[in-house]
């Protein structure tokens, strides 16, 4: 089989699982009791500038090597007219899907939910690098480490800054306070109220994945697919 039709195939199967209700989502739902804190990220469009710094702290918190990444804040085209051109920017990460297809196609169970947190993660001495999780995952945000050679991806800084009872870098890094983490389980949560007060999308969710990375949309009343 060749790599492309292995992709195809493996691709496939993805969607396939998503739509025929086979989920990790299905069985988390008869233990909720088991994991009580579920952990999701809000990007306020409208307060982003893009300044990337919330890339720097992620690159320099988690020592991620050159020529990949955890983040990207994307820049739209300009609009508006001149003077008065304006740009909007978009995060991209994991979205640490509840029914996350990542984990489903992994045969050797080295991508995985954390039952405590819902992070989505990765056993890199697990992880036999034969990229399923790359080709299924409908958000492509994940990456070979070319250093441990296994899968990665952002993993909300589990092991480094909320080890250290710290929010992920890149919250902490952001001068506009565009960025709120926190548990939607805890309805006093900083990001609950938020998702209360704002309008907010989430992208893809037509495929059942339930993300856990909202948008606060840049112009009112815009949803992104």
């Amino acid at each position: 089989m060749t790599a492309c039709s292995r992709r195809n195939f493996v691709s496939g199967m993805g969607a396939l699982i998503l739509m025929t209700g086979t989920t990790i989502k299905s069985a988390a739902q008869g233990t909720t009791q088991a994991q009580p804190i579920r952990y999701a990220m809000l990007h306020d469009e409208t307060a982003c500038i893009g300044c990337t710094a919330c890339m720097d702290a992620c690159r320099e918190t988690n020592q991620v090597p050159e020529g990949v990444s955890r983040l990207e804040i994307i820049r739209s085209q300009p609009y508006g007219e001149f003077p008065n051109v304006k740009y909007e920017f978009f995060r991209h990460s994991c979205q640490h899907c509840s029914n996350a297809p990542c984990v489903t196609v992994c045969p050797t169970a080295a991508s995985y939910i954390d039952p405590e947190t819902g992070i989505v993660d990765v056993h890199k001495d697990l992880c036999v690098g034969c990229q399923y999780c790359i080709a299924v995952c409908p958000y492509r945000v994940r990456f070979i480490h070319p250093v441990y050679k296994s899968a990665d991806k952002c993993n909300f800084c589990r092991d480094t800054n909320l080890a250290a009872g710290k929010q992920p870098a890149c919250v902490e890094a952001c001068p506009t306070k565009a960025l709120t983490f926190g548990d939607t389980n805890d309805p006093n949560s900083a990001i609950s109220l938020k998702l209360q007060e704002k309008q907010t999308y989430r992208t893809k969710v037509e495929l059942g994945t339930d993300p856990n990375l909202y948008h606060v949309p840049a112009r009112p009343g815009e949803v992104r697919r």
